[in-house]
């Protein structure tokens, strides 16, 4: 049987708003990828909810488990889109090939789709500048040891030439040849203590030289398309100091940032049992402090996940400002997509108007 939230769309949401009588507040349903989203699209929407509107955050369906950008760009294209539904998905590489697919498209013509600007959230979670806020969060210690905007710039002017390859080749469809996973093989980090580091980064710089050698080789007569592609990422605002923001965002979060914070944090816990070791008066002191200093500390990786610094960054203005766009055309009548794009049945979005 056909549940009944098969047939909700914005229209049906907007005329349940009507229902409840003017002083009540407008609900707008914003669809997301999967449950790592809803806090952040929360936190992200919740800035703008006041006593005419709130936003209800849910995954595009109640009815199975299916997630993803291309689950919930669907199912606001079936169910019909307006000023009462709305999709929040991860810009990913759609954001960079500027609608050059059908669901880059559709992700950055219609009004009722907000993206992240960066690759996904994870991106926004890393976000240089606020990881020296995260590492006091983890570990009680605001020593400046490292510096983290310092690191992810040397590592995404590292990566810079590789990235281009990568996103060339997925647009011209020919991703095969060098896959996302294979651009995360290569621009991965591994090191164990601090003073690594340097080191860690000097082997990337030869690994990604060493691919971009193949590549050339294997793909000969790609310079005209790759210089084409490197300054259409320079337009939309990519630098090669922020190549971090664009690339896969669990490869970064799990294989780049938090080996790296590892590293970082175990330096700033030594320092400061050093430190309460230096201070103790007698060995009984020395132990309750540290035992207290142990239960006080927290999870890297937890408190880079509550992470929220990313406000501070241009591309978070850039979605904010999406954001103030869609309430300001946000009118009693409401138009629709859906006359004009129509989904293919692999998922891709094409223009038919």
């Amino acid at each position: 049987m056909t549940k009944l939230n098969s047939y909700i769309s914005s229209d049906y949401i907007g005329a349940a708003n009507r229902l409840m009588g003017k002083s009540a507040r407008k609900r707008i349903v914003a669809y997301v990828e999967s449950y790592d989203d809803v806090l952040f699209w929360r936190m992200v929407l919740s800035e703008y909810e006041d006593e005419t509107r709130y936003f209800e955050v849910m995954l595009p369906t109640r009815g199975n488990l299916k997630k993803g950008k291309r689950q919930a760009l669907l199912q606001l294209m079936h169910k019909g889109v307006g000023n009462n539904m709305i999709a929040c998905v991860d810009a990913d590489y759609d954001y960079l090939l500027q609608g050059e697919t059908g669901l880059s498209r559709f992700m950055l013509t219609s009004p009722y789709v907000l993206h992240t600007y960066v690759y996904a959230i994870e991106n926004y979670q890393c976000y240089a500048p606020s990881l020296h806020n995260v590492c006091v969060m983890a570990t009680l210690n605001d020593h400046t040891i490292f510096d983290f905007t310092d690191f992810l710039s040397a590592y995404s002017r590292a990566v810079f030439p590789l990235f281009v390859w990568s996103v060339m080749l997925y647009k011209m469809g020919n991703y095969s040849k060098f896959t996302i996973t294979d651009f995360n093989t290569v621009v991965g980090l591994k090191h164990g203590r601090m003073s690594d580091i340097p080191k860690t980064l000097d082997k990337l710089r030869h690994k990604v030289w060493v691919k971009v050698r193949s590549l050339q080789r294997d793909l000969p007569g790609k310079k005209e398309e790759y210089l084409k592609m490197k300054d259409s990422l320079l337009k939309l605002g990519l630098t090669p100091d922020t190549t971090y923001l664009y690339v896969q965002g669990h490869h970064l979060f799990n294989n780049v940032v938090m080996p790296t914070m590892q590293s970082v944090c175990d330096e700033l816990r030594r320092e400061r049992e050093a430190e309460i070791r230096k201070k103790a008066c007698h060995a009984i002191q020395m132990q309750n402090e540290l035992s207290a200093y142990s239960h006080s500390q927290s999870d890297i990786a937890q408190m880079l996940k509550k992470n929220q610094g990313y406000t501070r960054s241009k591309q978070y203005r850039q979605l904010q400002e999406d954001i103030i766009k869609l309430l300001n055309n946000n009118n009693e009548k409401e138009p629709t997509d859906n006359a004009n794009v129509s989904v293919n049945p692999d998922g891709n979005a094409d223009s038919v108007g």
